[in-house]
């Protein structure tokens, strides 16, 4: 189970790395005059798509608790609403209206699964008590 684990976290910072890189990668591009500022922008927010992937991925990971199970189900679902969200918004809406929108889209999303993970840990704590 540890050998999954830590395949499964490699993994999540891979992507989070090459998350970060693109980000850099286009802040260069636009120093060096390769592409505008909105195109900028457009290329950074192609993480609400990593998002939504990854949030697609989250409940398909087994774990023996059904209490895990269901908070695994809603985080998977909030950060693939999420991320589409964010993706969706930085492809058509104004850029101004964009950042605020999409942003707003993935805090959202992980309120969502802060609080629902909280909430189950809380009630499955008066449970055994």
């Amino acid at each position: 189970m540890k050998e999954e684990a830590r395949k499964e976290l490699s993994g999540a910072v891979g992507w989070a790395a090459a998350m970060i890189a693109l980000a850099f990668v286009a802040a260069f591009a636009h120093r060096q005059g390769y592409i505008d500022d909105d195109m900028k922008v457009r290329v950074i927010a192609m993480n609400g798509l990593w998002i939504a992937w990854y949030g697609n991925r989250i409940p398909k990971a087994f774990v023996p608790s059904a209490c895990a199970r269901a908070a695994k189900r809603v985080i998977g679902w909030s950060m693939v609403l999420s991320g589409l969200v964010y993706a969706g918004v930085f492809a058509f809406a104004p850029m101004p209206l964009a950042l605020t929108l999409g942003t707003g889209a993935v805090l959202t999303g992980i309120l969502v699964s802060l609080g629902y993970s909280l909430w189950l840990a809380t009630k499955a704590k008066t449970k055994t008590a």
